[in-house]
């Protein structure tokens, strides 16, 4: 623990440093059903005992950055550590887990270490960066060293620190060079298509001409859709995205630009790296790239929505349809990483069915044990990693995905 929260990839974040430090402090003293949510914030983040972590959410998108972080560290700077710490989504409470390394000696079985409990403090310590080093701390430490030892792989703990390996992902969408600008939906507009039954596209959206339109029906009906089409709403999902996205951004040290979709132009494109989130149907922009995508929607409608697969391979069906009346509530979602339209950046399109949907997309590329994997397979000889696209299935429990997997996917240079 101390060597990960001594690491380059928790350098800068004190914050996520003291999180780690306090959750482990207490499971490895026998003290992890304490830790929750409000006694995280208090002990933590400074809020007070009484608080309502209902209200103020500090505690869950910090642990969204710290999982990330422990990834960033495992998979690069301690990738040969001989445990791992991880912390498991819907969970504050972290696991020690062995990994397994090659270069390890084998473990012994059954180990019985002879050490007595680690004595443990009678109050939820408020834990700071200053004050790692309390005695029953180390006294803990001994304790899992006397059990490495019995394990026999203490010997493997590495004594030199490597530089720290960037993102795959990430270190190409967030540089310190190049700006990001992130454009989440435009929900005015599919209300707006909800109600007059009509479809545009970019060059509409562009002229803004549908703004004025009036739907057929009373007054207040024409006055409504009017009003809608030019209120500037988008989901919770994209601003959850957003959020996650600002800390990637600051984590890398590049310039981060939001924008609502009615405020781009097509030169936005061509400089920089952009995420569009959301399907046509509520951000137009993804329009310009779907000549060049395999996985594109279709048929966009309130209550079914279609993902066209244009070119199967071997068992693939050519679409997989998103019905609202289907009992098992299946949603899909479309990830895609091009280049931009010069070529000198690269586009991050998010896409789903649904709020569900675009949520499954996101947790995909968002949890680095599902999104690792995948780059790991689709890399190139030389370890860089291709433009690709996939489509996801995933469940849609009161609007939240709740599983994902992958159907299919496409490499596309």
């Amino acid at each position: 623990m101390q060597r990960v929260v001594d690491s380059a990839a928790f350098a800068k974040s004190e914050r996520l440093s003291s999180f780690l430090t306090c959750i482990c402090e207490l499971t490895l003293a026998g003290r992890s059903s304490e830790i929750n949510e409000q006694k995280i914030g208090t002990a933590v983040f400074g809020r007070p005992r009484d608080y309502d972590s209902t209200i103020d959410g500090i505690v869950r998108p910090q642990a969204s950055r710290l999982r990330q972080r422990l990834d960033i560290y495992f998979n690069g700077e301690g990738s040969e550590e001989p445990l791992r710490i991880t912390l498991p989504r819907g969970s504050y409470v972290p696991i020690f887990e062995p990994h397994a390394n090659p270069n390890l000696a084998p473990a012994v079985s059954n180990p019985s270490p002879e050490s007595s409990p680690a004595p443990v403090p009678t109050e939820f310590p408020a834990i700071s960066p200053k004050t790692r080093s309390t005695p029953w701390v180390w006294i803990t430490v001994t304790i899992v060293l006397v059990a490495l030892l019995a394990l026999g792989i203490l010997r493997t703990i590495p004594t030199t620190i490597t530089s720290t390996t960037s993102h795959p992902l990430w270190s190409l969408l967030f540089r310190p060079d190049q700006q990001t600008m992130v454009v989440p939906s435009d929900t005015g507009l599919v209300m707006w298509r909800g109600i007059t039954k009509q479809n545009i596209d970019l060059a509409e959206y562009l002229l803004g001409n549908y703004r004025s339109k009036t739907a057929e029906g009373n007054a207040k009906e024409q006055v409504d859709v009017a009003d809608l089409a030019n209120r500037r709403y988008t989901s919770i999902v994209d601003l959850d995205v957003v959020k996650s996205l600002q800390h990637v951004a600051d984590s890398e040290r590049s310039k981060f630009d939001l924008r609502y979709a009615r405020d781009v132009r097509p030169n936005d494109l061509k400089s920089g790296n952009v995420v569009l989130i959301g399907a046509a149907a509520a951000n137009p922009w993804v329009e310009l790239f779907e000549p060049k995508m395999n996985f594109v929607f279709s048929d966009a409608h309130i209550r079914k929505y279609t993902v066209l697969n244009r070119a199967a391979v071997g068992t693939e069906p050519s679409k997989w349809s998103s019905d609202y009346d289907d009992p098992q509530k299946r949603v899909y979602g479309v990830v895609a990483f091009m280049s931009n339209l010069s070529g000198t950046g690269n586009v991050l399109i998010l896409e789903g069915t649904s709020m569900a949907g675009t949520e499954c997309a996101w947790d995909f590329v968002s949890d680095d044990s599902s999104l690792l994997p995948f780059l790991h397979r689709i890399k190139r000889a030389d370890g860089t990693i291709p433009h690709f696209q996939l489509v996801l299935e995933s469940i849609n429990l009161n609007d939240s995905s709740v599983k994902r997997t992958i159907l299919a996917w496409r490499t596309m240079d």
